[in-house]
């Protein structure tokens, strides 16, 4: 496998910014005239390769959670860093799946025939290069590579220093998976560093890197947008809403409440904040979805009508309403109508995930088309909006912006296009 250089190594981070950039952009071109069927190759010996090692993957993640505990990470953080052997099969299995995938690559997104004869195509190509800037999973490590490479991408991942021995670890699997196949190895490579001073360098070179993704807090994200150069698909936190409309079914309400804040805190689609409407609250079902949810162990912080279900309650301050928790916590609301609920949402929410619980089509709809969301959801848990659910095999994120893609971002979405025509020596006159 090509050796790599290790961060004691990098004595000047500008000029190894550099040298990651050049390899990166020799790589996009090298794999302009790969075809499919080769990079579905490097995606399943990328597999092999994390499923063989296991252990030593196993190995480096301790060291990454040992030195997270003794900072003082939460335990939602801890889980989000944690990888054993049921993580790892998830891992390996999420990459075979995005192999197994159609090739978004040179697909016609559109064509037709111009009336002097000429044939003119969109095609889908790739973007080049991408700087990926991420967060606590490592996970984030192989799915961000091997959605590069399906779409044709050379990928620059810089994870945070809490993983850096399992993100280490994951990237020599995906490089020796490259190699295996016959492909450059620095397709892929890892940012070796934890200077920060090398995201700013990376941000600034807009002539070798067409795009960054950070994935990861708010503060990281603001600080990716102010120092770069090159386009950002943000991904905002993930303040998601579920909004228990007055002709919602009362158990399904209960288990969607209970499954979008409770089957798993620590991750950005996770139910940050629930909204009752007051017959919700007159009728008993309020009461009922409070004591379910105290019964799970999770602290509710409410309006003065959600205080009253319950002496357990405490009590909501406004910073509640924009708060992603990423943890057995949750705010909960009173609201009069389904505008009331989505002008709430609108304000406060990050545009990741919304869902109402109703039988009434007309209040679904209503709640679809006022939500300023990238995922509005009706009778479901929150907890789907997620690349795999989807079909996607894994998401390169979930954008809230509104250009070039937005919610769970697949391989396509790492695409751009290009007009390709055809003549037969047509000239304009």
């Amino acid at each position: 496998m090509s050796s790599t250089m290790t961060q004691s190594d990098i004595t000047d981070t500008q000029a190894y910014c550099e040298q990651l950039a050049d390899k990166a952009n020799a790589a996009s071109r090298s794999l302009s005239g790969v075809q499919s069927k080769q990079r579905i190759a490097a995606l399943n010996a990328i597999a092999d390769r994390i499923e063989a090692s296991a252990e030593l993957l196993k190995t480096e993640n301790a060291k990454d959670l040992a030195a997270g505990e003794e900072s003082g990470l939460s335990s939602a953080m801890l889980d989000r860093l944690k990888i054993d052997d049921t993580r790892i099969a998830s891992i390996a299995q999420s990459v075979r799946e995005i192999a197994s995938q159609s090739d978004p690559l040179g697909e016609i997104i559109e064509g037709r025939v111009l009336p002097n004869g000429l044939k003119l195509s969109k095609v889908r190509v790739p973007l080049g290069v991408v700087l990926i800037i991420f967060e606590s999973r490592p996970n984030v490590t192989s799915d961000a590579a091997a959605l590069c490479i399906k779409s044709g991408n050379a990928a620059i991942l810089r994870g945070g220093k809490e993983a850096i021995h399992s993100n280490a670890a994951l990237a020599e699997c995906v490089r020796g998976g490259l190699e295996d196949a016959g492909l450059n190895p620095d397709v892929v490579q890892l940012v070796q560093t934890t200077d920060r001073a090398a995201v700013g360098s990376l941000l600034k070179m807009d002539d070798r890197i067409d795009l960054a993704i950070p994935r990861g807090g708010k503060s990281l994200i603001k600080a990716v947008v102010e120092q770069a150069h090159i386009p950002v698909i943000k991904h905002y936190t993930g303040n998601c809403h579920v909004y228990v409309d007055s002709q919602a079914q009362e158990q399904m309400a209960i288990d969607i409440c209970i499954n979008a804040k409770t089957q798993r805190t620590g991750v950005c689609n996770a139910t940050e904040t629930m909204l009752l409407h007051k017959d919700v609250i007159a009728s008993g079902l309020g009461k009922k979805i409070v004591e379910a949810l105290l019964a799970k162990g999770v602290e509710i912080r409410g309006d003065e009508s959600i205080q009253k279900l319950s002496e357990k309650v405490k009590a909501a301050t406004d910073s509640d309403w924009d708060e992603e928790y990423l943890d057995m916590i949750v705010a909960m609301k009173s609201v009069d109508s389904i505008a009331q609920a989505a002008a709430h949402i609108n304000k406060h929410g990050s545009r990741h995930t919304d869902a109402i619980v109703t039988d009434n089509i007309a209040h679904a709809e209503e709640f679809v088309q006022s939500v300023d969301t990238a995922n509005a959801f009706v009778n479901c848990s929150t907890r789907f909006s997620d690349g795999g659910e989807y079909g996607l095999g894994a998401e390169i994120g979930i954008s809230t912006d509104k250009l070039h893609a937005r919610g769970p971002m697949g391989a396509a979405d790492l695409t751009t296009y290009k007009w390709v025509m055809y003549g037969n020596g047509q000239v304009r006159g």
